[in-house]
């Protein structure tokens, strides 16, 4: 037993030595002296960067709706329901970084905390805080939590993930099987990896830096220390690593938070584009040279695509000058940039460059959870409304016996005020509840009246 013990320090330490002689003149960046001798190190850099990984524990209910069996719904009689629900507890762990330190802002992923009804954050120092959910989004796997009343946080750089190269040098730090904070170290594989989920939008950076589970949500960073992805999942067996490990950059996390920040969700944009990938078939049936792009193949009727001059045939190569491989990357940064945005589109038609600015439309999809806004509202669904020259948030559900409901919200109400102040987008509603009111007096647009609802 102890010769296999040795033998596997024997294995790891082996590793250790081949990395620090394939990169002494990067790693020299960073000297530690040890004995008066200088020699190569990350740690300098890590001291500073580990402050801003947090870990995450949450805990909640997963919901599951199952057909009653035919012979049960007969033994029950006509009356006996189609299907029930069940709740199972369930417990869970992650990784998170901290973006913003005055605020107290967190990003993590969705998965991480999809179904949490507890948040609970751990620091580097030990010190743990209650977090609560500013919004998330599913599709591309990212989440914005805060905690409440910030104390000495530390909060890391954000690099810009477009300059990545494949072949830069990667450290992923997380929390992987709930260990604690664990540092490991690689280069970026590839970049724009695709086709792990056809249903979300990816674009993901694939690295060989070891992540396991728990390390979803936690940092990958470059050798200067600053965040270039969240890493978020692997390609495994059993959930372990091989080598192949994904991170969001941190180029669409930017655009994802500052639309929750700004707006209380996320602002899908959409181009208005089909298409798929520019296979070399494809390109020499068009007589272009390339196999680099997206391929539109069906452009929408009145969509920002049309309205930019976009037609059926165009390669788009390029998002504001930077380049575009593929369909699947097209339609992740376009979906992440957000609603109204404009963007210049590189496009190769007829042998020819040309350049378009199109405005991105949105897909009017965007709900939040109204507990999460405020624990009066629990019971509620909200969604961003603006029809016949009125802005505001639309009560798009309100549960039988709730909160909300006993307050005397009811479906289809418009929130368009709140003490006195105006209310046009979710956004809104949440900085005031931000400002942390004693009375909250929420103007009701109801059918063609206007009346206050008083919360507490």
């Amino acid at each position: 037993m102890k010769k296999r013990t040795l033998h596997t320090l024997s294995a790891i330490a082996l590793a250790i030595s081949i990395n620090a002689t394939m990169s002494p003149l990067v790693m020299a960046a960073w000297p530690s002296t040890v004995s008066g001798d200088s020699l190569p190190s990350l740690a300098p850099m890590l001291e500073n960067v580990a402050p801003a990984v947090v870990s995450i524990s949450v805990k909640g209910n997963h919901v599951s709706t199952q057909q009653l069996p035919d012979a049960l719904r007969f033994f029950f009689g006509p009356n006996a329901p189609l299907e029930h629900t069940k709740e199972r507890p369930f417990r869970g762990l992650g990784s998170g970084v901290i973006v913003d330190a005055k605020k107290g802002h967190i990003v993590t992923n969705h998965h991480v905390i999809e179904n949490a009804k507890e948040i609970l954050i751990q620091l580097h120092d030990g010190r743990e805080y209650k977090a609560k959910l500013l919004g998330s989004d599913k599709m591309s796997d990212i989440a914005l939590l805060k905690i409440e009343k910030p104390e000495n946080l530390v909060e890391i750089k954000l690099s810009d993930s477009d300059k990545l190269r494949v072949g830069d040098f990667a450290i992923a730090i997380g929390n992987p099987f709930g260990l604690g904070q664990t540092v490991t170290s690689g280069i970026i594989s590839a970049l724009g990896r695709t086709g792990l989920n056809l249903d979300n939008l990816e674009n993901f950076i694939q690295t060989d830096a070891a992540i396991n589970s728990g390390n979803s949500g936690g940092a990958l960073i470059n050798l200067k220390g600053e965040l270039v992805g969240i890493n978020t999942a692997i390609l495994g067996p059993n959930g372990g690593n091989i080598g192949i490990g994904f991170a969001i950059p941190v180029n669409m996390t930017k655009n994802l938070i500052k639309q929750i920040i700004e707006f209380g969700e996320v602002r899908r944009g959409v181009l208005g584009v089909q298409g798929g990938e520019l296979t070399t078939e494809l390109a020499s049936a068009f007589g272009y040279k390339t196999n680099h792009g997206a391929f539109v193949s069906q452009v929408v009727i009145d969509s920002a695509a049309e309205k930019a001059g976009i037609k059926a045939g165009d390669i788009i190569i390029s998002i504001d000058g930077k380049d575009i491989r593929t369909f699947a990357e097209l339609r992740a940064k376009v979906a992440t940039l957000g609603a109204g945005k404009e963007i210049k589109l590189g496009l190769l038609r007829d042998g020819k460059n040309k350049i378009v600015t199109a405005v991105l439309k949105n897909t009017n999809m965007q709900k939040a959870q109204a507990e999460n806004l405020h624990k009066a509202l629990t019971g509620a669904e909200l969604e961003n409304y603006s029809e016949k020259k009125i802005k505001g948030v639309r009560v798009s559900l309100v549960e039988k016996d709730s909160i909300a409901m006993q307050y005397g919200l009811q479906e289809g109400d418009i929130i368009v005020g709140m003490n006195r102040k105006e209310v046009k987008n979710l956004g809104d509603l949440r900085k005031l509840f931000e400002g942390k009111p004693t009375l909250l007096a929420l103007n009701i647009l109801r059918e063609n009246s206007s009346l206050y609802i008083i919360l507490r």
